[in-house]
């Protein structure tokens, strides 16, 4: 890896909005990952069957999923990726069940791309 950290890290990035699901992108390829994007928790599933990922950035709320069973079944499926957690409706409770299901972070929408970018440096819990 480069001084970055992470420089070939392989992240699927899980998110409905588009915008949001492009910043993220950009930011993590400039910085050296390969990234894979959906925007649904079908193509989530699908994506997690067929590739290995370093990471996993999740967001709560999509079109075909609104709880945690995403998370759970991406856990299970990708047991060594780390997996990072956002949305705009995080409460402490939803915050509580998504750390027992063994994510690593959960992120409060709007946040620094430079925060995630942090998140998924650190080398701790990756491949």
């Amino acid at each position: 890896m480069d001084a970055s950290g992470l420089e070939a890290l392989r992240v699927l990035i899980v998110e409905d909005e588009m915008l949001i699901r492009w910043s993220i992108a950009e930011t993590l390829t400039n910085a050296g990952c390969y990234v894979t994007e959906v925007g649904d928790a079908a193509g989530a599933l699908r994506a997690a069957a067929t590739e290995n990922f370093d990471a996993v950035v999740l967001d709560y709320r999509l079109p075909d999923s609104d709880d945690l069973k995403l998370l759970e079944a991406l856990r299970d499926q990708l047991p060594r990726s780390r997996v990072v957690m956002m949305s705009a409706f995080g409460t402490p409770e939803i915050v509580r069940q998504a750390e027992a299901l063994g994510v690593h972070r959960f992120l409060d929408k709007p946040f620094e791309m430079e925060r995630l970018k942090s998140l998924l440096a650190d080398p701790v819990g990756l491949n």
